[in-house]
């Protein structure tokens, strides 16, 4: 047995697991959503450490705004390349998401 026990989740979030996999079959417009969220959080992860290793030193760059803010930029730079099409990573998730709930498009 693993060392994390299901005595160690607390019991809402084992019932809420349970109940929305028991009770509701997805929808495609909500699965294809959730593969698009997917690519961007992908897409960012992919990205932060390309623009974490930039060198922004110059009269109008770096600094604590800077750095505060650079994530964010990056997660809007993933969102928008999803929006214009991404990669093709939500096509295949969304596609086998609903391969096994049994909604083939």
């Amino acid at each position: 047995m693993s060392s994390l026990s299901a005595s160690s989740l607390p019991l809402d979030v084992l019932q809420g697991v349970r109940g929305a996999t028991a009770s509701k079959t997805a929808v495609p417009a909500d699965v294809r959503k959730a593969a698009e969220d997917f690519e961007a959080t992908f897409l960012s992860a992919l990205l932060q450490p390309v623009f974490s290793s930039l060198e922004t030193d110059g009269p109008f760059g770096g600094g604590q705004g800077e750095a505060a803010f650079k994530s964010f930029l990056v997660d809007a730079m993933a969102k928008q390349t999803v929006k214009a099409g991404g990669v093709g990573l939500a096509d295949s998730v969304t596609r086998d998401l609903l391969k096994l709930q049994g909604l083939d498009q």
